[in-house]
């Protein structure tokens, strides 16, 4: 049936075309379309990835009494069958060689907690890999394998700004752990937002048969290059209704950039924050639809200021890129390089001017201060540290916040059961402010031989206040 429907648009073709154009088919060859001499280019750069990682579970507990803090001082926090015992758990998920010399990208979740990756190639060699980069906001790793002298094969990376809606793609990965597969579609959607809950929703959706599996192969272009890096679906049983969506390769390269560095993924600090422009406040900001982002918040001392942001303002691209909403205005900021030009159109009150400003680090102000607290308190088990533009970026807060957040807590410790988390903010403890670390170990030591504790949290927009009793 696809020969006749083939046969039938050449057919069409050479009627439509002009007399001198016009040719009868001679041979099967001519008329015969095959995706495979791209497939056999691509294919050996695609590989399976599988990671082991140890997964930490707690026994059933015979009694209730037995998760009671005060036998556990007593027994061991393990008595009465409540001891943890690990288990080796095994995951599968697809990786793309970028650079012949043995560098991989991938997605985080695929290697998250691994403790052993390995990398089998497309002819069945397998090696070992090492973490290079892991950036969990945009949900892309980097991985390294020795080769042992031996050249791979490794996709060019396009530019993913330069394609379009319509355009023919391939995705090339492992779905279910089945094998080396290849689909073909169309890009259905590009600059899709909104969607994922990783930091940076930013995607090139297709409808290219995408499964699990197939999280970090390839999305690729007719020309062989990679596009994106084949991240999620959307799915209502686990299997693939033609809508997956790939990280574009214009983050992939910031981030092997980043790992060619040796250093984790920094992205650029402004100082702005902002939110959508509904159908509702577009009249009131002097435009004519509803597009870009809204400055709700500038930081005094940071870049954005700088360069004469103010809140009410309206981003409308940056360095050309149009920006349709806050998460398109994240995306395109962190593919600027450190020390880059950051060019906005901004928008204010209907009028329209440009301004300039250098992609620069989140600074260590205040200076970074760490302490993980194993003392006889609420909070032991827990590392916390002072709040700078740096820590925030890093854990994912607003940059204006100030005082001492959790940016760790070990498995059964003190602060663990009381359900302290990494981004809870330290505010009060024992009647005491906590506005930096220095307060904290102030606070820690005038309550020594205190039994009752009290402690305010705040989490996200959330104040909880906590009483314990050691």
């Amino acid at each position: 049936m696809k020969k006749i429907i083939t046969l039938f648009a050449v057919i069409l073709a050479c009627i439509s075309a002009p007399a001198w154009a016009q040719a009868v088919p001679q041979s099967r060859t001519d008329i015969q379309m095959s995706f495979a001499p791209l497939v056999k280019k691509t294919s050996p750069a695609v590989v399976n990835i599988y990671a082991k990682r140890v997964v930490r579970e707690r026994m059933r507990v015979i009694s209730p009494f037995f998760n009671d803090p005060f036998f556990g001082q007593f027994f061991g926090h393990g008595f009465g069958g409540g001891q943890v015992q690990e288990r080796i758990e095994n995951s599968l998920g697809s990786g793309v060689i970028v650079d012949a010399t043995g560098q991989i990208a991938t997605n985080t979740h695929v290697i998250k907690g691994a403790t052993e990756i390995t990398v089998v190639l497309s002819d069945g060699r397998e090696f070992d890999a090492e973490k290079v980069l892991v950036d969990e906001k945009t949900d892309l790793a980097i991985l390294r394998i020795d080769p042992k002298g031996e050249v791979l094969t490794a996709l060019p990376l396009a530019d993913s700004d330069a394609i379009e809606v319509g355009d023919l793609v391939l995705a090339i990965g492992n779905p279910f752990g089945v094998g080396q597969t290849v689909t073909s579609g169309i890009v259905s959607a590009t600059a899709r937002t909104g969607m994922g809950a990783m930091d940076y929703r930013y995607f090139i959706q297709t409808d290219a048969a995408i499964n699990p599996g197939n999280s970090g192969g390839a999305l690729i272009d007719l020309q062989g290059r990679l596009i994106g890096i084949n991240t999620m679906i959307f799915t209502r049983d686990g299997g693939s209704l033609g809508i997956g969506f790939a990280v574009p390769s214009s983050m992939v390269r910031t981030v092997i950039a980043a790992a060619g560095r040796g250093d984790r993924f920094v992205r650029p600090w402004t100082g702005l924050a902002g939110q959508p422009v509904t159908s509702d406040m577009m009249a009131s900001l002097g435009l004519t639809r509803a597009r870009g982002t809204l400055v709700n918040r500038v930081h005094p001392k940071g870049p954005g200021a700088k360069a004469g942001i103010r809140v009410g303002d309206v981003i409308l691209s940056l360095n050309g890129h149009d920006i349709q909403d806050p998460e398109a205005l994240k995306f395109r900021l962190a593919t600027v390089p450190l020390g880059s030009p950051i060019r906005l159109m901004v928008s204010r009150a209907g009028k329209s001017f440009e301004s300039v400003m250098k992609a620069e680090a989140p600074p260590e102000n205040p200076p970074r201060q760490t302490a993980a607290i194993k003392d006889n308190s609420p909070l032991s088990g827990a590392t916390l540290v002072n709040i700078s533009p740096a820590v925030a970026e890093e854990i994912g807060l607003s940059d204006d916040l100030t005082g001492v957040v959790v940016t760790a807590v070990e498995n059964g410790t003190p602060a663990a059961r009381l359900g302290i988390r990494r981004g809870d903010i330290v505010q009060v403890l024992n009647g005491a402010d906590i506005p930096a670390m220095k307060n904290l170990h102030e606070a820690l030591g005038a309550s020594k031989n205190i039994r009752r504790w009290q402690v305010q949290v705040r989490r996200g927009a959330q104040v909880m206040n906590l009483m314990i009793t050691l």
